[in-house]
Formats: structure tokens, sequence, C-alpha cells
């Protein structure tokens, strides 16, 4: 086969990019490891910073996020067993922030790439890039008991953390920076009202929890618990006691429980690759970096990522560019440690680490200047929405 552009990886960022060259007359082909199934079917972030908003409705995926998402206008910080609302859009131009899971995102761009008709392989394994440090780099891969080769002019990773891509980047033209969090959280997906319409971060002697929603019915919270620790440890009515106690008592006394729909521990790290354009291979979202998922960035940053990545091809085939494709790299990167930096404050700021209590007393002088300060106020709500591209 021969095609432009190969995108390893059919998650919202592969889906993305791939309907966007189309858009362009580019012509692509993603390869997915998993199952068509298995990838509609991941439960993951759903706080949608504005400018992936935009960039859903600027490939024509945003018919049900129009209808369906939650405009958040703020969100709270809670410590010290009391809750103050931050006001997003009036410290940032009127950004805000939109409740909308990313399961959902990556089933609106899926049947906008069934639409297209443009071709897809779900279930291809063994897949490998060969010669990206040359002009004529290939995929190699396996369909259906069938070995295919597709020659192209670029190869793009979006194929996750653990995926192909940056695995097969000899280790002398790579360099990457790793944060490993001494926790992890304890996630729990429910169908229950949300217990405050806008997000709550809370920092208590206990440990971190989040409340956050997919819809008005669908509910996720988060506990921060210890690296070490099972699922199997935690019925749903010993989840719903602890994260009581992590909350102030207004919000501990409103909260609807009700039976788990899904509960996973997932580790922290904070992680960057440098550069993300090898040749004529390409990174973008989880291949390239990884956030904590406490300032809600991982989606948004990826989509950022197709943001830069799209211009660059568009001018690398447009306008035979060559220079567009590290350029790519440089101008993604600006942006991934600004992200980087806010999502570790923010996971520094609400989780206990250790039992130091001078610590401890320092995260709570910064969360009253913060919840005190208009510039404080507005350093965080400018994050929170997402910096500008």
């Amino acid at each position: 086969m021969r095609t432009q552009v190969v995108i390893i990886g059919a998650g919202p960022a592969g889906l993305l990019l791939g309907n966007l060259l189309d858009q362009q007359n580019i012509d692509n082909i993603i390869l997915e490891r998993q199952g068509a199934d298995y990838v509609l079917a991941r439960i993951r972030a759903g706080i949608l910073e504005q400018t992936t908003v935009d960039m859903m409705h600027q490939v024509g995926a945003a018919t049900r996020l129009a209808q369906e998402g939650i405009v958040h206008n703020g969100v709270n910080i809670a410590f010290d067993k009391q809750m103050v609302p931050i006001a997003l859009g009036a410290s940032t131009n009127g950004k805000v922030v939109t409740a909308y899971g990313q399961t959902e995102v990556t089933k609106d761009l899926y049947d906008l790439r069934l639409q297209n008709d443009s071709p897809t392989y779900y279930g291809a394994s063994d897949v490998k890039p060969h010669d990206f440090e040359t002009d004529k780099p290939y995929v190699t891969f396996t369909y259906e008991g069938q070995n295919h080769r597709i020659d192209c002019d670029i190869i793009v990773g979006c194929d996750g953390y653990h995926g192909v891509s940056r695995a097969s980047i000899p280790t002398r033209s790579i360099k990457t920076y790793e944060k490993i969090y001494p926790f992890g959280w304890l996630g729990l997906l429910s169908d229950t009202p949300p217990v405050a319409h806008e997000v709550v971060y809370a920092n208590d002697q206990r440990g971190f929890a989040l409340c956050s929603m997919r819809s008005m019915t669908r509910s996720r919270y988060y506990i921060q618990c210890d690296t070490d620790d099972k699922v199997e440890n935690w019925s749903d009515d010993a989840f719903w006691d602890e994260i009581r106690k992590r909350l102030p008592e207004s919000l501990a006394q409103s909260l609807v429980t009700g039976p788990s729909l899904e509960k996973s521990i997932a580790p922290l790290r904070s992680f960057v690759a440098e550069p993300m354009c090898f040749g004529r291979l390409l990174l973008a979202g989880d291949a390239a970096h990884v956030v904590p998922p406490t300032g809600a960035k991982g989606l948004n940053l990826a989509f950022s990522d197709i943001h830069y990545l799209i211009s660059a091809l568009t001018s690398f085939f447009a306008d035979h560019d060559k220079a567009a494709l590290p350029n790519y790299s440089k101008a993604a990167l600006a942006r991934v440690w600004k992200t980087e930096r806010f999502s570790w404050y923010l996971t520094n700021l609400t989780h206990r680490f250790n039992d130091d209590a001078f610590e401890q007393r320092m995260k709570e002088a910064e969360l009253a200047y913060i919840t005190s300060s208009e510039a404080g106020r507005t350093s965080l709500a400018e994050n929170y929405v997402g910096l500008p591209l």
C-alpha cells in the first residue's frame, strides 16, 4: 500500500488528526492495535478546554458535544474543610471548560472517520515503523493473519506512553524527563448526580479527593491512595465512606452514592520526551508526554499537539517545507512544558506526600493566597482553561 501519512493509534488524537487530514485532502491510514469496541469503551478524563471544543467544531464532530456538554464557569478548591469557588470566565476573557467524556469524544471522531471512509485497521498487530530517518519511511503490520507494508511520506505516533512509536526511536536521538509520584488515584464511576455542578479539588489531612462529572446523571470521583493499593481492597461502600471524610461537611452530606460502573487505580507520573520529531516520525499525545490527571490536561494537551501538527503537515505537503516538521516539535513542546508545570504544581498543592507538617502548612498558605488574591485566582483560572495555542 501507499499513502501520504500513516497514523499509529486510533485514540482521540489519532482520529482527530486523520479527520483533519481528510479535510486537507491528505491521504492517510490509521493503524490501531486494539479492536474498535475496546477503543470506544475506554474510560478516560472528561474536562475539555475551550481550544479542544473549538477543534471538535473545526473538524465537524461537535454536534453531540454542543448538545450534551456541560459548561463549567468555575472550579472549586477545598481545604481546611472549607470550599472556595474560583471563577474562570471573569479572569480569562470568557473562557470556560466543558464536561464531556473522552469516551464520547472518541465516539464522535470515530463516527466522522466512518463517514469519510478513510482506511482504519483495528486489530493491527506487530506494527513497526521503518526508515523514518530517511525520506522513504514505511510501516509494516499484520492484519487478519496477513503481513502488510505501507510506504508513506510521514509516520505519526499517537499510540500512547507504551506504544511502539517512541520505543522505535534510537536512544541516542531522544531525551526523556520523568517524575513518578508516590501515590495513585483510586477512581469510581457511577450513575449518580454530581455532588457539585463544577469540579472540586480537595486537600484534606486524609489525602486528596476529586469530584467531577461526565453528565448530570454520571459522576466520576477519585481519592488519593497508596501506589501498591488494590481495587479489590475497596468495596463501593468503603470508597463512599472515605471520600465523605475528605470533603467539606456540606458536600459530604449532599453526596449521592450508588453502585460503581467502574473502579480502577491509576499511577501518577509526569513525563516528556524531546524532541517530538525524528526525521519523518512525529510523536503526539501520550507517546511524547504524560501529565498527572490533576489538571485534566492529558486529552487537551494531545489536541494542542494536533493543532500544531496539522499546520506543519499542511505546510510540508502543500509548500514542500521540510523545516515544518522540526518546527512542529518546537511549537508543541513550548506549550507542553507550560502545561506540565501547571499539572505538577496543582498535584503538589492538593496532595499529601508525607507527614511533613511544615510542608502541609506551606500548601495551606499557598491555597489561602490563591483563593483570596485576584492575581492568584487569575493565574489558576488561565492555566485551568488552557493557555493560548
